[in-house]
């Protein structure tokens, strides 16, 4: 086995004393008194609500109280709302629309109270984020005080009242923060880089990432993790997630390569543990993602989990989970933190979802994994100019929770005719196993590397939920093949000379004609897996077989199982019941992707014990608040014909 020790880095002892903010212990243990004040409910994004006013014995009663919709919000509807409302004293805040609005919602009518638009030209039409609807917004107060922290599709940070929607003139200029301002690297020009998910609020503090698009290596811009002060809109502290030359990482960027490193920034949401004053930063692939020919070396802080001191900005520890990343597996979710007890020892865990379809599990002070991660040969490349890692890190436990790697066993064989369909598409293609790396695209030969998971992943954006008061961790996983494909670039990058590669040109169809996925199913699932013990717990299909599977013609008279739906669902978990639904179909893996079904499921078991058809996918994360004494749901949702909107649910 081989390992390395530089990967994870502990501070002294006694710097956490030094460290430590003065705030609220309940950073991991669930959305507190019937409110949801972050994205994932608490700081350590458990998307847990210890609310049971609705429980198992009553969801068959759940119906639909009230529906706001997002329809006249921007000039042309957005059809998936991906944003999850924060709930503050019966007040929903979220956003919506095609140019990212904030709305104040009354979450036991469903009435607008305010809203606020930033209108900004065509800094905010060139954004580079793919929904502009956002995943939400930040909530902060002193207790006199309220703020929402709102990132613009133009990039700007702004600071408005919780009870106006007004913009606080004290903060930045005039309310808002014009984030790509000390931006490391060259400041990107319009277009290229934006934010998707809220800021982490952490004391006074906002912490806020980056999202870049994929053309960024052209004018390249680095990825930063910045701190502003919620009161000022000063900025705090910056930690450079592409290394400065003062910090030792920048060995692994070799060749010269730090000169023109681009991306590998943070967009997806953060954790805090608001304790130890520590912050939990996961991070994207440097650019580009499929080829890193022009960044030879492991290339940190990319594709890895960052612990910070929340009051300076350095480094604590780190984990890289994927070295010199070639297949676009970034890090796309908030890790989750979980105090469990493994072994007898009490541990403060982080919980690590990632596209590869692994947990990683680390002791969130330390950064030293709970089980041992092995350093293990994996297949080289042979793409001129590149030089894939020759190890990869594989978690000894848990078990991955949705299917790695590709091979003919791995096919779909409800019929001799099927998998010998399914086998041509796959001769098309080179495949092996997990960490196969990406090959040249040629007419005349292989149309690039087929493998699993594919570029979205096992695990994606939706994440998982994870019940404090058993340590078990629910994840939503997708399983479909993808292509990893390189092709030589048509034009020569003129700021990125060595970049001689472009991603693209695999050209051949992933299924067998007329749609159906050439994997065995199921092909969407929900898992439950045991953090005390590194056992996963169920797993089950997540939704019905696609319709497109049901009526195709080679399955004709065939009696297939239940297959999931090639998507991922977003859930959250309360005292007796799992929520999850079918996923959005916005990225969906394959044929038909999610559905308008909104479950229950028994969180022991995994077995559905409620349904009820919501008027479109559930496209967001749902979550769980009190208004009026009434335990409510509410579930984004929305569809290509349908814009989208909020469903909530409660008791009659």
């Amino acid at each position: 086995m081989m390992t390395r020790t530089w990967y994870t880095r502990c501070v002294a002892a006694g710097a956490l004393t030094a460290c430590a903010l003065t705030l609220p212990l309940d950073a991991q243990r669930g959305a507190p008194a019937g409110e949801w004040t972050y994205y994932a409910g608490d700081a350590g994004s458990t998307k847990y609500s210890p609310q049971d006013q609705i429980n198992a014995a009553n969801v068959k009663d759940l119906q639909i109280a009230w529906r706001w919709k997002s329809d006249n919000f921007g000039p042309k509807p957005d059809p998936y709302l991906q944003s999850t409302p924060l709930a503050v004293k019966g007040v929903l805040y979220t956003t919506a629309g095609s140019r990212r609005d904030v709305v104040a919602i009354d979450g036991k009518t469903g009435e607008t109270l305010w809203m606020f638009r930033a209108d900004e030209g065509e800094r905010g039409d060139q954004s580079p984020i793919r929904s502009p609807t956002g995943r939400g917004v930040a909530y902060w107060t002193d207790g006199k005080e309220a703020r929402i922290l709102h990132v613009t599709l133009g990039y700007r940070l702004v600071a408005l009242n919780a009870k106006t929607g007004q913009p606080i003139a004290s903060f930045g200029k005039g309310g808002y923060v014009d984030l790509k301002e000390g931006m490391p690297g060259r400041i990107p020009p319009d277009g290229f880089v934006g934010y998707n998910s809220p800021g982490l609020v952490v004391g006074d503090l906002v912490v806020i990432g980056a999202a870049f698009s994929t053309k960024s290596v052209d004018t390249p811009a680095q990825g930063s993790v910045r701190a502003y002060d919620i009161r000022t809109g000063r900025r705090r502290w910056t930690f450079h997630t592409i290394p400065r030359r003062d910090d030792p990482a920048n060995q692994t960027w070799e060749d010269g390569s730090l000169e023109h490193a681009s991306n590998a920034g943070v967009w997806a949401p953060m954790s805090a543990d608001l304790d130890l004053g520590y912050i939990y930063v996961p991070t994207e692939t440097a650019s580009v993602d499929v080829y890193g020919g022009h960044r030879h070396g492991d290339n940190l802080y990319a594709d890895s989990l960052v612990c910070l001191n929340a009051k300076t900005g350095e480094k604590v520890w780190h984990y890289q989970f994927v070295h010199h990343g070639l297949w676009d597996w970034d890090i796309p979710v908030q890790p989750i933190l979980l105090d469990v007890t493994v072994d007898g020892r009490p541990i403060k865990a982080v919980a690590q979802i990632t596209k590869q379809a692994w947990l990683y599990v680390f002791d969130r002070v330390t950064g030293k994994p709970v089980w041992p991660i092995e350093e293990r040969p994996v297949p080289p490349s042979d793409v001129p100019t590149e030089k894939a890692s020759p190890t990869q890190p594989f978690p000894t436990r848990p078990a991955a929770f949705d299917r790695q790697g590709l091979t003919p066993d791995d096919l779909i064989d409800f019929t001799p005719e099927v998998k010998a369909e399914a086998m041509k598409v796959l001769s098309q293609f080179r495949y092996g196993p997990v960490f196969t790396p990406p090959s040249v695209s040629d007419p005349n030969g292989t149309r690039g590397t087929i493998g699993l998971p594919n570029l979205t992943g096992g695990g994606n954006w939706q994440g998982g939920a994870a019940d404090p008061e058993t340590g078990i961790v629910y994840v939503a996983s997708a399983t479909y093949p993808g292509v990893f494909a390189v092709r030589p670039c048509e034009t020569p990058k003129v700021n990125v000379p060595a970049m001689k590669y472009c991603m693209g040109g695999g050209g051949a169809s992933t299924t067998i004609a007329g749609g159906l996925p050439i994997v065995k199913p199921p092909w969407g699932r929900i898992t439950a897996i045991d953090l005390k013990t590194g056992d996963h717990v169920w797993m089950v299909p997540n939704g019905d077989t696609p319709d497109i599977v049901k009526n195709h013609p080679l399955l004709k008279g065939v009696t297939l199982p239940k297959t999931g739906k090639p998507d991922r669902s977003g859930l959250f978990v309360t005292k007796t019941l799992l929520f999850a639904g079918e996923g959005s179909g916005l990225f969906a893996a394959g044929p038909g992707g999610g559905g308008p079904m909104f479950k229950a499921y028994d969180k022991r078991t995994g077995q559905v014990i409620w349904e009820i058809k919501l008027p479109a996918n559930q496209s967001g994360v749902p979550m769980s608040y009190m208004a009026d004494g009434k335990q409510f749901i509410a579930v984004p949702v929305g569809a290509p014909n349908h814009p989208g909107e909020i469903v909530a649910l409660r008791l009659p």
